[in-house]
C-alpha cells in the first residue's frame, strides 16, 4: 500500500551530470548554441517554404512538417534544461515530466515516420516521375502527414501510460537530463521485464518498421540514379537524397541504440549523451543539412529573405 501511494511523488529531481560539476557550464553553452541555431535554422525554412511559391511542392510541404517537429521536440525538454544547469535543486513537476515524456516520445515517433514518408516522396520523384504528380497530390500528402501525427501520438500515449504506471515505491532521482522512458523505467521497484517487452514491440514498429521502407526506398532510388546518363542529373538525385539519409543516420542510429535494448544495458553517462544527440543535436543539423546541401533552397533564401528584412512599402 505504501509503495502505491507513493508511485506519484509530487516532483522528480532530474540529475544530469551532477555527479560531474565541471560539466554544467560546457554543457549549458552547446545546449544554448544549438537551441539558438535550431529555432534560427528551422524557423527560416518554414518561413521560406510557407513565402516561396517554387517551394510548394510535396517534398518541402513534408520539410516544412518536419522543421515544425524538430522546433517542438527540443522546446519539450531545452528550455527546462538550461533552466535546471542554472538552478542547484534540479526538478520538475509530476505534472511537468508527464508532459515531457508524452511529447516527446510522440514528436519522436512522428518524425521518423515523417522521414519515412521522405524517403517514398522521393522513391516516387525519381523512380516514377512522369506519375508523381498524380502519385503525390494534395490529399495524398495531407492524410499521410496526418496519419504521421496521429499515430505518433498514439504511440506516445500508450508507451507512457505504461512507463507511468510502473510502481517507483517513493524513488524520485531520475538519472537524466529530462523524464524518457528508460530513465523512468530504472526507478520502477517492480519486475520491469514484462513492460520492457510490450515497449520494445511499439518501439520496433515505429523505429524499425519505417527505416527498412527507407533502406528499400533508397536502394531503388539508387538503382535508379546509377541509370540516368546525364552526370549533372544523378549528382543533382544523389545531393537531394543524400541529405535526406544523412538525417535518417543520425536519427535511427541513436534512436535504435537507445529504444531496442533493456534500460538496464546501456551505460548511464552514454546514455545521456546518446539521448543529447537525438534530441538536440539532430535537430539542429537537420536544417543545416537541408539548406546547404540543397541548391533550391538556397536560391529560396536568397529570393525570400531579402523581402523579408528589406521590405518597404
Amino acid at each position: 500500500m505504501n509503495c502505491a501511494n507513493e508511485s506519484s511523488p509530487r516532483e522528480f529531481i532530474l540529475l544530469g551530470f551532477s555527479d560531474k560539476p565541471w560539466l554544467q557550464m560546457p554543457l549549458f553553452v552547446l545546449l544554448l548554441i544549438s537551441y539558438t541555431i535550431t529555432i534560427f535554422g528551422n524557423v527560416s525554412i518554414m518561413m521560406v517554404c510557407t513565402l516561396d511559391p517554387k517551394l510548394h511542392t510535396p517534398m518541402y510541404f513534408f520539410l516544412t512538417n518536419l522543421s515544425i517537429l524538430d522546433l517542438c521536440y527540443t522546446t519539450s525538454t531545452v528550455p527546462h534544461m538550461l533552466i535546471n544547469i542554472c538552478r542547484n535543486k534540479r526538478t520538475i513537476s509530476y505534472g511537468g515530466c508527464v508532459a515531457q515524456l508524452i511529447i516527446f516520445l510522440a514528436l519522436g515517433a512522428t518524425e521518423c515516420l515523417l522521414l519515412a514518408v521522405m524517403s517514398f516522396d522521393r522513391y516516387v520523384a525519381v523512380c516514377r516521375p512522369l506519375h508523381y504528380i498524380v502519385i503525390m497530390n494534395h490529399w495524398f500528402c495531407l492524410r499521410v502527414v496526418a496519419f504521421s501525427w496521429l499515430t505518433g501520438f498514439s504511440n506516445s500515449v500508450l508507451q507512457s501510460s505504461l512507463t507511468l504506471n510502473m510502481p517507483r515505491c517513493g524513488h524520485q532521482e531520475v538519472d537524466h537530463f529530462f523524464c524518457e522512458v528508460p530513465a523512468l523505467l530504472k526507478l520502477s521497484c517492480a519486475d520491469t521485464k514484462p513492460i520492457e517487452a510490450e515497449l520494445f514491440f511499439f518501439s520496433v514498429l515505429i523505429l524499425l518498421i519505417p527505416v527498412t521502407l527507407i533502406l528499400i526506398s533508397y536502394c531503388f532510388i539508387a538503382h535508379a540514379v546509377l541509370r540516368i546518363r546525364s552526370k549533372e542529373g544523378r549528382k543533382k538525385a544523389f545531393g537531394t537524397c543524400g541529405s535526406h539519409m544523412v538525417v535518417v543516420s543520425l536519427f535511427f542510429g541513436t534512436g535504435i541504440y537507445m529504444y531496442l535494448q533493456p534500460p538496464s544495458s546501456t551505460s548511464k553517462d552514454w546514455g545521456k549523451m546518446v539521448s543529447l544527440f537525438y534530441g538536440i543535436i539532430t535537430p539542429m543539423l537537420n536544417p543545416l543539412i537541408y539548406s546547404l546541401r540543397n541548391k533550391d533552397m538556397k536560391e529560396a533564401f536568397k529570393r525570400v529573405m531579402p523581402r523579408i528584412f528589406f521590405y518597404k512599402k
